[in-house]
């Protein structure tokens, strides 16, 4: 994915700001004040492509070449009060957001993905 496009793909904030605080809210909770700061100004730049129904998962960068992330990468669990948060972070970058369990998401990000999306 190119350079321009990430910096022009949706923030998360201003499409579901409620799922935004809420990963925020979380990751403070957790100890993990760093990757709170960026998750104020995570971008969705794609669905993660699985078409799984009960998936609203998204990526929020590039994926590097090939399937695993490598060295670097570990995954945060979070508490939600339903379904299911888990970040990928790479050095300290959240790569991409597994989101399950939250059909109302689905419309609003694919709106988000399609350049017809608003906040919700």
């Amino acid at each position: 994915m190119e350079h321009d496009e990430h910096i022009t793909a949706p923030l998360l904030r201003d499409v579901l700001p409620q799922l935004s605080a809420e990963l925020v809210r979380l990751l403070e909770q957790e100890g993990e004040r760093d990757l709170a700061l960026c998750a104020h100004d995570l971008r969705i730049l794609a669905d993660c492509g699985c078409g799984d129904d009960f998936c609203q998962s998204f990526h929020t960068a590039p994926h590097p070449p090939g399937t695993p992330y490598g060295p670097g990468h570990r995954n945060v669990a979070l508490l939600p009060a339903r379904g299911c948060l888990i970040l990928d972070v790479v050095h300290g970058r959240i790569m991409f957001v597994e989101v399950l369990d939250r059909p109302e998401l689905r419309p609003v990000l694919s709106g988000a993905l399609t350049g017809g999306g608003g906040p919700r």
